[in-house]
């Protein structure tokens, strides 16, 4: 299965791309999915698009590896630090290039250096999953005071957040298999 996380900061020094970093490395290391990060940061996508890619031939040359990441992805992993009460425009301007991703499997993942841990753009990402055609996991990752919990390469500092971390990940990969058993991991 073909497992992208989504890093939906824009901000050269994001404490949320830590909490990525992480993911990453732990999908990796606990399942045999391919796991890849579409980082907003590495993409230059205009903000409005009179027309999605609905194909590879439709998309410029420079947009052509994220096209066919996002069209061979089986599952998202949305991450996204709070910005006014949402999540990042950023973050939804990849997905408004693309065609609807119906049936696939979507985790939320919010970070926030606050008390809350972004619950409120958690809420706001679940309306955009619906909006996609996805089917959300329930189970969702908030993570408040991101920039305690995680050091700058994506260590986890916090060994009692470890439990919200597997949680998270057991139900989320629950849905993605079940939405594709032919592509469960093999580990």
């Amino acid at each position: 299965m073909n497992i992208e996380i989504v890093s939906g900061s824009p901000r050269a020094a994001s404490v949320t791309h830590r909490l990525v970093l992480f993911l990453e490395r732990y999908l990796k290391q606990t399942t045999g999915h391919n796991v890849g990060v579409i980082d907003v940061r590495d993409w230059e996508l205009p903000l409005l698009q009179q027309e999605v890619y609905s194909h590879n031939g439709k998309a410029p040359e420079a947009l052509q590896p994220l096209v066919k990441r996002m069209f061979e992805a089986n599952a998202f992993i949305l991450v996204s630090p709070e910005y006014n009460g949402s999540y990042t425009a950023a973050l939804k301007n990849v997905f408004d290039h693309f065609p609807k991703q119906a049936h696939k499997a979507f985790g939320i993942v919010t970070a926030s250096t606050g008390s809350l841990g972004g619950i409120r753009a958690s809420q706001q990402m679940q309306l955009l999953i619906n909006a996609l055609f996805g089917i959300g996991s329930p189970y969702m990752l908030v993570t408040p005071h991101v920039d305690k919990r995680f050091d700058g390469e994506g260590n986890l500092l916090d060994p009692g957040f470890q439990k919200n971390i597997d949680v998270f990940a057991t139900e989320f990969l629950w849905l993605a298999e079940n939405l594709a058993p032919e592509l469960q991991s093999i580990v």
